[in-house]
């Protein structure tokens, strides 16, 4: 009796570490989309060239040395998640558009843009899927955009 009462116990510790598993990668990635969003809106509006990214990585590097990720490679890797999702259209878990036809069943259809507060994506499908699965992702548009070239 008791055994299956502390089996709950471990249960209960289990379900929340996995929640506090999923509530850090919400975070990184939502981090790591506001770090792409502004870098990128920075090199298109001119305002930096490429190397100001590279500078950028070396003021992190050079600065706050704790702070691990923030490399060349892993902001242009931020900056490439923002670019290939920030006007797609993506099967959402958020109602923020409805389009049927009476032909066809409703689809819960909605662009990224609609879905941001403040370029914040944390109730959105991206957030949900891990950061590795989405260099995955990333890795396999830019061999599929190479490709097409």
């Amino acid at each position: 009796m008791l055994r299956e009462q502390f089996a709950n116990i471990i249960l209960l510790i289990r379900q929340s570490q996995a929640n506090a598993l999923k509530a850090v990668n919400t975070e990184l990635v939502n981090l790591y989309w506001q770090v792409g969003e502004y870098i990128s809106k920075q090199v298109a509006g001119a305002a930096w060239g490429e190397k100001t990214v590279d500078e950028l990585a070396e003021y992190i590097s050079n600065r706050h040395p704790e702070i691990k990720g923030f490399n060349r490679r892993g902001l242009y890797r931020m900056k490439q998640f923002y670019e290939i999702y920030c006007n797609s259209s993506i099967v959402s878990p958020l109602v923020t558009q409805l389009q049927s036809s009476e032909n066809q069943p409703v689809k819960i259809v909605s662009t990224l843009s609609t879905q941001f507060n403040l370029s914040d994506i944390r109730n959105t499908l991206l957030a949900k899927i891990s950061w590795s699965h989405h260099g995955l992702i990333i890795q396999e548009k830019l061999l599929t955009a190479n490709c097409k070239l």
